[in-house]
């Protein structure tokens, strides 16, 4: 990318989502704006959204956010995102806009600036019952017509590129296929004094089993429960997530059966010290149902940890051979497989030191480097 451009990003998640479509946002353009100092890059939010996520993002002389200029109220913000920014991308020179999660605005492929949209997952086509139906409805819609604005779609996983050819017309050779990208930041040891205060603070069991992510059906937290049921007392599991009304369910399970002792909640955790809590846990679980990625999965591995997932959709994308994966619905595979990772192990460290070998793939340079050869692509 030799040229001087002016590119164009929907920056809302980046300013407004502490995790999933947020952290993809924030650590692309970390990684895209020293490789592309001759650019200029826009991140177009509605608003400024959480202090705290926006500056995340890395000051550069060629990067700098824009707001619309009259809309305060939330329906205005929601209007512009969906038209009217097309006005203020052409206002600003835009030639190349990246709706980085899942969206491009009505109207802008009439406006000649080219196009290319993340597509990170489509799960409330491939399982509805996840969603209210009318969110259902209004989700596939604006698929459709992002669909028909697209110059092309970055799909972040072969699962992704699958659901998008099964639930529309776009054309396959107009997809490509870049695996989400992930900073180093789980991949630094936390200091022993940081180890040792963190779980202090959040009365951390000697020895537990990990899963982080959001408590809802979809991520089949329950299936974690379960095999507590089939593994030695000493062993705890620890939850780091938001709670939705699928908590309540768990948690009846956890009391029915004994388990109250033997599972801790928490959530709002802060970014650095997120790492920590990685980093002393044994196992790490994800047995989601149905994922576009799995972020964790990669942020486990950087953090030293071996991993046991669900079969179904793309997590062994995310984590490759030498992680352990049994179906969603088998507490005691799930269980038995969390024995063969534990410490003492002789299958632990290998797996380990495989994973964080496959893992590689991901990094930041690697993947902004090929988003950047989509632009050459569009922009030639």
């Amino acid at each position: 990318m030799h040229k001087q451009y002016t590119i164009g990003y929907d920056a809302k998640r980046i300013v407004s989502n502490a995790t999933g479509l947020g952290s993809y946002g924030r650590t692309l353009i970390n990684a895209l704006a020293p490789l592309v100092p001759q650019n200029r890059l826009l991140l177009y939010a509605p608003d400024a959204g959480r202090e705290q996520l926006r500056t995340q993002v890395r000051v550069t002389n060629n990067l700098a956010f824009v707001y619309p200029q009259r809309a305060s109220l939330r329906l205005q913000k929601d209007l512009w995102r969906a038209k009217g920014i097309v006005k203020d991308l052409q206002r600003d020179g835009v030639q190349l806009f990246h709706g980085l999660s899942g969206e491009l605005p009505n109207g802008i492929r009439k406006t000649g600036i080219r196009t290319v949209v993340t597509i990170h997952d489509l799960i409330f086509l491939a399982h509805p019952e996840y969603y209210h139906w009318i969110d259902t409805k209004l989700y596939a819609r604006k698929f459709q017509r992002t669909c028909r604005e697209a110059d092309l779609i970055i799909a972040i996983s072969e699962q992704t590129k699958k659901d998008i050819l099964r639930y529309s017309h776009f054309p396959a050779e107009r997809i490509r296929l870049i695996y989400q990208s992930c900073g180093d930041y789980f991949a630094t040891p936390s200091d022993a004094a940081t180890r040792q205060a963190v779980r202090e603070k959040y009365s951390l069991p000697q020895r537990y089993l990990l899963n982080v992510g959001t408590v809802e059906a979809r991520k089949n937290l329950l299936l974690a429960v379960q095999a507590l049921c089939h593994l030695p007392e000493e062993l705890r599991l620890v939850v780091v997530g938001r709670h939705t009304v699928y908590a309540t369910r768990v948690k009846k399970y956890i009391a029915a059966h004994h388990l109250q002792n033997r599972v801790l909640f928490l959530h709002d955790i802060p970014n650095h010290e997120l790492p920590a809590i990685y980093q002393q846990a044994e196992v790490f679980l994800y047995p989601s149902f149905y994922e576009g990625f799995g972020i964790p999965i990669i942020e486990a591995i950087q953090s030293g940890l071996p991993v046991v997932a669900a079969t179904g959709s793309c997590l062994e994308e995310a984590g490759g051979s030498a992680s352990l994966y049994v179906s969603p619905e088998d507490a005691e595979g799930m269980a038995v497989a969390i024995q063969r990772l534990l410490i003492g192990s002789p299958e632990r460290e290998p797996a380990i030191a495989a994973s964080r070998e496959y893992i590689r793939r991901f990094e930041n340079r690697n993947v902004a480097a090929e988003v950047l050869a989509v632009y050459d692509e569009l922009l030639s």
